[in-house]
């Protein structure tokens, strides 16, 4: 059986580890927990019964209780396992840093690792190039090498074949 167990937001990590202690001290029939990418204030439980369930939440810190109904995993299952997604960054691209330390930075994409998720970027603003390696979540594309070329250079160098 699975249940959604609502938890203080931002404080899933401590919950978790001590449902997962209590769980292991008293050998209930908790099978998995889980705090779902992108899902704040609440953690997914697998245990045999409700019974397993509450005693291994009951009287915890941060745990605000247990969400009525129980669920299938086919209705969890969009937030628990990968997707894998079409990365649309490519290598030469410029990027601005939206998350870790270097937040609002400027870098120029040098390697993309898809099987991880990351991309190694070089700083901009750095007076020496020093490769990062970040998440290709915390960044976006500000601007692309355009591997055509642009519709006024076409313009021009027909202009100049028309005049030979």
């Amino acid at each position: 059986m699975i249940f959604i167990i609502k938890v203080t937001t931002n404080k899933e990590e401590k919950a978790l580890d001590m449902i997962s202690e209590r769980a292991q001290k008293k050998s209930l029939n908790v099978f998995s927990i889980a705090r779902p990418h992108g899902l704040r204030g609440y953690i997914i439980l697998e245990a045999a019964d409700r019974e397993s369930a509450e005693e291994s939440v009951f009287n915890l810190p941060y745990i605000k209780g247990i969400i009525g109904k129980t669920l299938s995993y086919e209705e969890i299952k969009h937030m628990i396992e990968p997707k894998i997604e079409d990365i649309k960054i490519e290598i030469g691209d410029i990027v601005e840093m939206i998350g870790q330390t270097f937040k609002g930075e400027k870098a120029k994409v040098t390697r993309i690792d898809k099987q991880k998720g990351e991309a190694v970027v070089s700083l901009l603003g750095a007076s020496v190039p020093i490769p990062v390696t970040v998440k290709i979540d915390n960044i976006k594309v500000i601007r692309r090498e355009e591997k055509e070329k642009s519709e006024s250079e076409e313009k021009g160098e027909l202009e100049k074949q028309n005049a030979s």
